[in-house]
């Protein structure tokens, strides 16, 4: 069992920035993944960007592509979301998320999830 906890999420301003982190423990040697997942309301959930562990080799959706990069402290077992220069289409849930090995947007491919922090973006 691996167990995520997200944290700093909270309220900015259009173009503003964020940095949430989750803190994973358990067992995390088994998934080499972690990430991080985006649910808007009413919509499905899905993988925004993730980091392989081993290799360090990461994705991102074009949507979030040069704006929300991610980082980790292996040492931590912590994983970061740097949000920068958020758009007010963006309020949504933000789940950290790990897998085996898959690193990519579909959900059902995740093994583990966070409870989720909320970040609005309002004026």
């Amino acid at each position: 069992q691996v167990q995520l906890v997200e944290s700093g999420g909270g309220s900015v301003q259009p173009g503003g920035s964020l940095t949430i982190s989750c803190a994973a423990s358990g067992s995390t040697s088994e998934q080499f993944v972690i990430g991080w997942l985006r649910q808007v309301p009413g919509e499905q959930r899905q993988g925004i960007s993730c980091v392989n562990r081993n290799d360090g080799h990461t994705w991102y959706a074009d949507s979030v592509k040069g704006r929300l990069p991610i980082s980790r402290d292996e040492q931590k077992n912590t994983v970061f979301l740097h949000m920068n220069n958020l758009k007010p289409e963006e309020p949504a849930t933000y789940y950290c998320a790990t897998s085996y090995i898959y690193c990519g947007r579909l959900e059902r491919m995740y093994d583990y999830f966070g409870q989720g922090t909320q970040v609005t973006v309002s004026s």
